[in-house]
């Protein structure tokens, strides 16, 4: 990214992607959800990225939209109003849809916006003390960015009701309680332990990963008819690959699976 926006480098076989505003406590730019998306993109066809982590820079996760850029909208008609959102919109569908594991390392705030990307991807690491905050009623504004679907795949209607509506913080600890961070941190530390998380999971099957993350994003949503069937898909197509062979082999030779090098070889 010229603009630098979007900062990146390579952990092994972990992309780590990095929000790169922080003298905005990392507010959302277009060069970030446009950077972070393409990145992702990338990644999906990448045979030597195993796993992403998306994290922000400067103690913070991201403090949501631009309230400057957002005020400067109501210029605007409506249809480009909405065409500017599905920029952020694009960029949740990308964290859901990419076939790599995808964990979010979370310091500092998670407000908004931010609070939707937080929870957008596959797994979540936080601080104790990071802040989550689905902010926009402080500022006379509805959520987007899936917050309140993602939020209801956690928490009760009552719950979902309560944090919208007063847009009050949420610690890691309390966010852990209810079930929406996977590992809690010290402060300072989210990112690394984010890091030693995604490299264990990079060194899996790479298909039959993508193939698990699909099932386990629509579980909340299908019936038991419904993922019973989807499942019955992917079981028999998981049978006939590389990744199948090897990990029964290392298996049964007590071994472990060399998943690796059936990922250099394609």
């Amino acid at each position: 990214m010229t603009d630098n926006a979007l900062l990146t480098r390579r952990e092994g076989a972990v992309l780590v992607l990095s929000n790169n505003n922080p003298g905005a406590r990392n507010a959302l730019t277009p060069g970030f959800y446009m950077g972070l998306t393409a990145a992702l993109h990338t990644a999906a066809c990448d045979a030597t990225i195993g796993a992403v982590v998306v994290t922000g820079e400067g103690g913070h996760f991201c403090s949501g939209g631009d309230l400057r850029q957002i005020i400067q909208r109501r210029e605007l008609p409506l249809a480009e109003r909405r065409l500017r959102l599905e920029g952020l919109h694009n960029l949740v569908r990308a964290l859901r849809d990419c076939p790599k594991p995808v964990i979010m390392a979370v310091e500092g705030a998670a407000a908004g916006a931010g609070l939707s990307l937080a929870l957008a991807g596959d797994m979540l690491v936080a601080a104790k003390n990071a802040q989550f905050s689905v902010a926009y009623v402080k500022v006379g504004l509805t959520p987007d960015g899936g917050a309140t679907a993602l939020l209801a795949e956690f928490v009760s209607r009552q719950v979902l009701t309560e944090l919208c509506l007063t847009g009050e913080r949420v610690s890691g600890e309390r966010m852990h309680q209810l079930g929406v961070v996977n590992r809690l941190a010290e402060p300072g530390q989210a990112l690394e332990q984010a890091i030693a998380l995604a490299q264990q999971v990079a060194a899996g099957p790479e298909l039959a990963m993508a193939r698990i993350k699909h099932l386990c994003r629509v579980a909340p949503r299908n019936t038991l008819e419904q993922q019973l069937e989807l499942e019955a898909l992917y079981m028999p197509l998981s049978q006939e690959t590389g990744e199948s062979l090897e990990g029964i082999n290392a298996f049964l030779e007590k071994r472990a699976p060399d998943y690796a090098r059936l990922r250099a070889a394609r």
